[in-house]
């Protein structure tokens, strides 16, 4: 791995294409952040938290989004004053050393990767589902070659896909509430108001149904991070995050907890078709919408294909920052056109790669792979807390300028944050499905802290 001499906090090279462009605008930033909360992980993934906790799945969600807004004021705080690319793993690097920033950095990459042909594969099956005589892996194929080649082109195209992807998911969202709302209140036509018949057995499975939900629930809010990365390719990335951070409570209110909210009101928690179909389908079917399944699937279609562009884009920077920090292998971080792409030719075949082994050894690899990213976004969180615990003190006695977005109660709300993650790890352990998906996070995560430290080291005696 060559050693490099950019600080973390190098200010972005703007003055020629061999540096990261600055393509993306405010109204891209301002739709990354509203979408990125919006994933296949709400539309899809919800339905079996539905399933174990009920009603209560609403609680569930509220407690890790409370979780999940503290972490994103942590990680704006530091974007805000540190601007990067790399984001938490460069935020992690200059609090605890390099060792930090290449364990959380690679750990991330990993994951994004592998969600990568996660997604082709959900949305392969969408389409195959309408056209049953085609191919899965080609219609991953073509997923992958078009977003590959967006990212290739240059970052305003990613901007441009995530503005419209984000737009489409976020009108598609809005108009279930108000439909969900309005046959709540005995308002809609043809509908019939559930009033609070189905909220009667809350707790139908107890209290251990409420963990299996509220693990359920922590998974579904990944994408928050990406705004964050790409913050650092826009005009003004201060403003960018700052904006983005401000408004992360409302949107994970409304559109997480509000929408659970609705979909248990309106449909019996123990309806089989919550799972088979999606929640959203589920409600939108029961309410006596024509055609509303056919439309949720589209939408779901297009957060996958969303998510899909957001994670080929992120894991990239991610992969060029690090290369840029000396923790990883040069050809990655070569520029042009103001784009990584090797980085992102790198991204994207590896995630192919991963949609290989789903056919190849699905039943021995390929499970281990996804076990083995199970929680590294937990890991990530809690490299973000501890990395902000140690910055702020240094902002406000270097630059307090830069501390233009501030963790609320600071430091106790921090603490409280890690607290919860460390009992979100202590409920994996406890649970037999999701246990083998924390040893095996953990085991690569201590791999990786290992060869990160030795670097360090070796790094250090030049």
């Amino acid at each position: 791995m060559p050693h490099s001499t950019t600080p973390v906090d190098a200010p972005p090279r703007a003055d020629d294409d061999t540096a990261l462009s600055h393509g993306l605008k405010q109204r891209h930033l301002s739709m990354i952040a509203l979408g990125g909360v919006i994933g296949a992980g709400l539309f899809v993934g919800s339905g079996a938290g539905i399933a174990a906790a009920g009603p209560s799945i609403v609680v569930a969600y509220a407690l890790s989004g409370l979780l999940v807004m503290l972490v994103m004021r942590m990680l704006g705080e530091m974007s805000a004053a540190y601007p990067s690319s790399g984001s938490f793993s460069a935020h992690a690097e200059r609090a605890l050393g390099p060792w930090a920033g290449f364990t959380a950095g690679w750990s991330f990459w990993v994951l994004l990767c592998t969600a990568v042909g996660l997604e082709g594969i959900g949305a392969a099956k969408i389409v195959t589902g309408w056209l049953p005589h085609t191919p899965e892996w080609g219609w991953v194929a073509l997923f992958m070659v078009v977003f590959c080649a967006a990212n290739l082109a240059a970052v305003k195209n990613f901007g441009e896909f995530e503005f419209w992807f984000a737009a489409l998911k976020v009108g598609a969202i809005s108009l279930f509430l108000v439909l969900g709302v309005l046959a709540i209140a005995g308002v809609l036509p043809g509908t019939d108001s559930p009033g609070a018949s189905n909220l009667g057995d809350f707790l139908p499975h107890g209290g251990e149904g409420l963990l299996v939900g509220l693990l359920a629930s922590v998974f579904a809010y990944g994408g928050l991070e990406t705004v964050t990365i790409a913050a650092a390719e826009s005009p003004d990335p201060v403003r960018g995050v700052a904006s983005a951070v401000r408004t992360a409570m409302w949107r994970i209110a409304l559109f997480y907890i509000g929408s659970m909210a609705v979909v248990v009101t309106v449909v019996p928690w123990d309806s089989a078709e919550v799972v088979e179909k999606g929640p959203y389908v589920a409600a939108l079917d029961h309410l006596g919408i024509p055609g509303a399944g056919q439309l949720m699937n589209v939408v779901v279609l297009v957060a996958l294909l969303s998510a899909m562009n957001a994670n080929v884009y992120g894991s990239s920077r991610i992969a060029y920052s690090l290369v840029e920090r000396g923790q990883g292998p040069k050809a990655l971080g070569r520029v042009s056109g103001g784009v990584p792409r090797a980085a992102v030719l790198a991204s994207s075949v590896f995630g192919f790669g991963c949609v290989v082994l789903s056919y190849w050894r699905p039943d021995d690899v390929f499970p281990w792979l996804l076990n083995m990213i199970g929680a590294v976004i937990l890991v990530v969180w809690i490299f973000i807390a501890v990395s902000q615990l140690r910055l702020r003190g240094r902002l406000e006695r270097e630059a307090p300028d830069r501390l233009v977005v501030r963790m609320w109660a600071f430091p106790v709300l921090t603490w409280v944050a890690l607290a919860g993650m460390v009992a979100i790890f202590v409920l994996m352990a406890r649970e037999p499905g999701t246990r083998v998906q924390l040893y095996s996070t953990g085991g690569m995560t201590v791999f990786l802290a290992v060869v990160g430290y030795a670097w360090q080291r070796a790094r250090a005696r030049r």
